[in-house]
Order: C-alpha cells, then sequence, then structure tokens
C-alpha cells in the first residue's frame, strides 16, 4: 500500500484553519533556543507545542508580535479542577505572553473517571469551556495514550463538543491508531495531532533482528512516514538543538511518496523496535 504524502505539506485544523503539517514541540529536555523556533516559523512551521516550562519556545512566541495570529500555539493542561486549571491557564498565558491560546489539550487522560472528573461539576472544563467562550480558548483537546478512550471521547466530538481535536501516539512501532482511531476521526473531521513520531529515538537505532545491511533511516523518513496517513493533521517533531531541527526541517524539501517497498521496509523495522524497545514507559 502506498500512502500519498500531501505535496503541500498543509491541511485544514478546524476552526483554526490551514496549518502546516508538520508540527514544533519542546519537551522540557531539549535545547532549542528562541532563534531556532524563529527560524523554524520562517520555514513555514506553524503549529508549536509548548511543554509548559519557560524555554526557547515560549520566548520565540512572546517575540512574535504582529505574527502571533499566524502561529497556532498549543499547551497541555494538567489541571483536572476549574479553578486549578484556571490557574494554570493563567501562567500559559503569562509565561507566553499571550491574549490567547490556540489549543488547549487536556493532559494525559489515560482512563474513563479522569474523563468523568474533568467534566464534573467544578472540573476543569467549566474553566477551559468558558475561556473558550471568552476566545481566550481557540480550541480544547485531550492527550491520551488510550486508543480506545481516544476513539469513544472523539465519537461523540460533533453531538457536545467538549473536544474538536485529539492528540494521540502514532508512530512506525505503535500503529494501533490506524484501525481503532483514525476509522472514528477521519469521517468527523476531527483534527488529530500525533507524537513520539521517533519512538523516543527508537526507530533511528538497529535491532538485533534487522536484516543483513540495513541501516535505520534517519529522523525525516519517521516525520514522513507520520504525515503519510492521511487522518494525521499535525505530526510534531521534538529535535533537540539547533542540528536535528535543521535535518528534520529538510522533510519539507521533500514531498516524495514513498515506494510499497519502502513503506515496506519502515514497517517491517517499526515491528522489530516494538519488540526489542520494551514496553512503553
Amino acid at each position: 500500500m502506498t500512502l500519498t504524502l500531501n505535496p503541500s505539506l498543509q491541511a485544514e485544523f478546524g476552526g483554526l484553519g490551514t496549518v502546516c503539517r508538520l508540527g514544533l514541540s519542546t519537551r522540557g529536555n531539549t535545547r532549542l533556543e528562541p532563534d531556532d523556533v524563529l527560524a523554524a516559523i520562517a520555514r513555514g512551521v506553524d503549529y508549536l507545542n509548548w511543554c509548559g516550562h519557560p524555554d526557547g519556545l515560549s520566548a520565540a512566541v512572546r517575540r512574535l508580535g504582529d505574527r502571533r495570529r499566524d502561529v497556532r500555539v498549543a499547551v497541555q493542561l494538567s489541571a483536572r479542577t476549574a479553578r486549578a486549571a484556571r490557574r494554570e491557564l493563567d501562567a500559559h498565558l503569562g509565561e507566553l505572553g499571550t491574549p490567547f491560546i490556540d489549543v488547549v489539550t487536556y493532559y494525559y487522560v489515560e482512563a474513563d473517571e479522569e474523563w468523568r472528573e474533568i467534566h464534573a461539576k467544578g472540573g476543569a472544563a467549566e474553566a477551559i469551556e468558558r475561556a473558550r467562550a471568552e476566545g481566550v480558548v481557540r480550541s480544547i483537546g485531550v492527550t491520551t495514550h488510550q486508543r480506545d478512550l481516544a476513539a469513544r471521547i472523539a465519537s461523540t466530538a460533533r453531538d457536545d463538543r467538549r473536544i474538536d481535536m485529539l492528540m494521540i501516539r502514532y508512530n512506525a512501532a505503535h500503529r494501533g491508531a490506524e484501525q481503532d482511531v483514525f476509522p472514528v476521526t477521519a469521517p468527523l473531521g476531527l483534527p488529530v495531532v500525533t507524537y513520539t513520531g521517533l519512538r523516543w529515538g527508537a526507530l533511528l537505532r538497529p535491532t538485533p533482528d534487522d536484516p543483513p545491511g540495513f541501516e535505520p533511516p534517519r529522523a525525516p523518513a519517521w516525520y514522513r512516514f507520520v504525515l503519510c496517513h492521511p487522518a494525521v493533521t499535525v505530526g510534531i517533531m521534538a529535535p533537540d538543538g539547533r542540528e536535528e531541527l535543521d535535518e528534520d526541517l529538510a522533510l519539507l524539501d521533500n514531498d516524495r511518496a514513498f515506494t510499497d517497498e519502502e513503506y515496506r521496509s519502515l514497517c517491517d523495522h517499526g515491528d522489530r523496535v516494538r519488540k526489542h524497545a520494551g514496553r512503553f514507559p
């Protein structure tokens, strides 16, 4: 099967308009300077996923000025109560130096009980949905590793509008979303942002079962693998420094589709990595 990469590398992100499908993220342990982030924006990257700790990305957002509305800034919200959620949101707004945030996701919701807690009386949803109504938050999502939970939440998105997008794990070693999540989100047109495109770097390393002469491809191939799936709206990269960033950005210069053989080779290495890299931490 050949999945064709969108040559323009652009996708519609609900009410946020058109975005570059290659996004940029920081993790709190990566080294990106403000100028590095601004360089990525200059190359067309306009979806920034901030880790919530002061860093080069938050400093770059503060420097955007009139360009702020051309960039989508996403943050993760750990709070589960309305009061804590408003405090956390205000802290994010202050650090980013912005009057609004484009995407707020409830961070790492891993069980139905957490989802119910968020939407119970006095839960975080009270504050975040109010902020969305006020224009302080432009869209709301949920970040989770649990594909079945993601699919259930997504299935009600059109009716209850509790979420406007999903953020889930997807890479060549973790392809379960292809069966469990994408068939739900695609018909709804629900934006999906994916993370861990390199499987924490494991896809860049060999395994004991690699065939003779096999050399794992570099990062751009694995991000291109993620973006080859049409149900992925944005796949985020998380480079550690300018050198890795520049390498990742090379993807923007290569819109060639994989051949069937190339695609199968990436899937096969993903399967070997899943077998040998251990359980998800």
